[in-house]
């Protein structure tokens, strides 16, 4: 059995025996979730910003053609990182993802980092799909000849007259509101709206394989191995939607055989997509064309099919909105477990008595999202959400280790192979996508960092269920 009896309570650790015994506060979490909703969930995740906005800004500015490598690229760190996530999906099937994990075996600090981290992280992912659905609504109103106003087009400095991103705002808050009618309803608007942006995806495929032009390959690396990497770093946020899928466990009818695989399906069928979406983007249109924005409903534009267009561009708006669901639904699982183990007030832990959903952290990460859509370039808030996912991935392909060997006989329904290569591989290949992101996101970041700490040492060290006699 894990024990707490380190002497450095920073370090103490939540026995993995006792997880199971959680209260999920005033009705808990309720257990709806099959092994093709939780794919969709994590498919609905994986995929959207990352095809229908990241694709096209990073092959436009720092990649150019070769933005399917930088795919790729964060697709292998990913892969070994979602591995270590299956192990732990099918031992601790309980809400809070890397942050239980973490918690139950690196220790208490180590937990509230990740978990502090990671609340940062999938608000900003919200945030930075809200902006990518507003270029393409943009796009869509701009065709039917309808001039809006610039000043609610976009934050400050993404053009001229921008003052806020209100369509950006408005789909934060509708997530929310989506969220909180039950995971249930949530589940049902996500399973068909994944199906839609598939469907999309093959469309796109499909009909741009015929307007490939090999001579838009050419330059394959007009910014070098270093924009390859850059643009990994940057689109890495765009592959790891399953991880914010496994903070539902909790809320799956059998969490222990169902979430390794749907970890693995959801990456699987997701990468598959996004090689294919890559490779006919940046044959359609010469690199320096695409549109940040709007990278595919402009490229079929570019080839007379303006129809189609304006298809991907509703498309994209239904699909890219599972990620939102996705990433928010994760904010909010990992908020109400921190909040259950008394690193955060109790307050928030609390769930509604009809639909057994917090609605409360879920309002709150609502609206924190639409101010920083409303008022970010999408650029500079994607940075911010991948330095603390990769760091995440650390923790738990470390993690992933330190357990194997500490307690080798747990009955684990999934066992990654090739341990500890596999794991070892998903650390390096993180760190390494680290070093290329911008030193203004490093800062953006500890700032963060540090308020956490003020937090843990001003409240949760001492509040924690851990740190009470009875817990002990």
């Amino acid at each position: 059995m894990a024990t707490t009896s380190n002497p450095s309570t920073l370090f103490r650790r939540k026995p993995i025996d006792t997880i199971d015994d959680d209260s999920g506060g005033e009705g808990g979490l309720k257990r709806h979730l099959g092994l093709w909703q939780l794919t969709a969930i994590g498919i609905g995740g994986i995929i959207g910003a990352g095809i229908f906005t990241l694709a096209g800004t990073v092959a436009n500015g720092v990649a150019g053609p070769a933005v399917l490598i930088s795919f790729l690229v964060a697709g292998v760190a990913s892969a070994a990182a979602a591995l270590s996530y299956a192990e732990f999906a099918g031992l601790i099937p309980k809400a809070g993802s890397a942050y239980t994990y973490g918690y139950a075996v690196l220790g208490e600090i180590v937990g509230w980092f990740i978990g502090w981290d990671l609340l940062l992280e999938y608000t900003a992912i919200v945030a930075v799909v809200a902006i990518g659905i507003s270029g393409y609504v943009g796009f869509l109103v701009g065709q039917f000849g309808i001039d809006l106003p610039a000043w609610m087009l976009g934050a400050p400095g993404t053009g001229d007259g921008h003052v806020v991103d209100v369509f950006a705002i408005a789909l934060c808050l509708l997530t929310a509101f989506v969220l909180t009618r039950g995971i249930r309803s949530a589940a049902r608007f996500e399973f068909v709206a994944v199906g839609i942006k598939v469907a999309l995806v093959v469309l796109i495929v499909v009909l741009g394989v015929f307007h490939i032009d090999s001579a838009n390959y050419s330059p394959y690396f007009p910014f070098g191995f270093g924009g390859v990497m850059t643009g990994a770093a940057t689109v890495f946020f765009a592959v790891f939607g399953y991880d914010a899928m496994s903070t539902a466990a909790e809320e799956s009818v059998d969490a222990r055989k169902h979430m390794p695989k749907a970890i693995l399906l959801s990456l699987g069928i997701s990468m598959v997509l996004y090689v294919l979406a890559t490779l006919v983007l940046t044959g359609m249109q010469d690199y320096k064309d695409i549109d940040p924005a709007s990278g595919f409903s402009s490229a079929f534009a570019s080839v007379g099919l303006g129809g189609v267009a304006n298809v991907i561009a509703i498309g994209a708006i239904v699909g890219i909105i599972t990620v939102l669901v996705t990433f928010m639904l994760g904010a909010s699982r990992v908020w109400f477990s921190m909040s259950r183990d008394g690193l955060m007030p109790k307050w928030f832990a609390k769930t509604d008595p009809k639909r057994h959903v917090p609605t409360r952290v879920t309002w709150i990460l609502g609206i924190a999202s639409a101010v920083l859509a409303g008022v970010l370039p999408i650029g500079v808030v994607a940075e911010l959400t991948n330095i603390g996912i990769l760091l995440a991935f650390v923790v738990v392909c470390t993690a992933v280790i330190v357990l194997r060997y500490r307690q080798p006989d747990l009955d684990r329904q999934f066992r990654l192979p090739f341990m500890p290569i596999v794991p070892a591989i998903g650390v390096l290949a993180s760190l390494w996508l680290v070093s290329f992101l911008q030193w203004e996101t490093w800062v953006r970041f500890a700032v963060w960092f540090a308020i956490g700490l003020g937090v843990y040492f001003g409240y949760s060290r001492k509040h924690s269920k851990l740190a009470q006699p009875s817990e002990r």
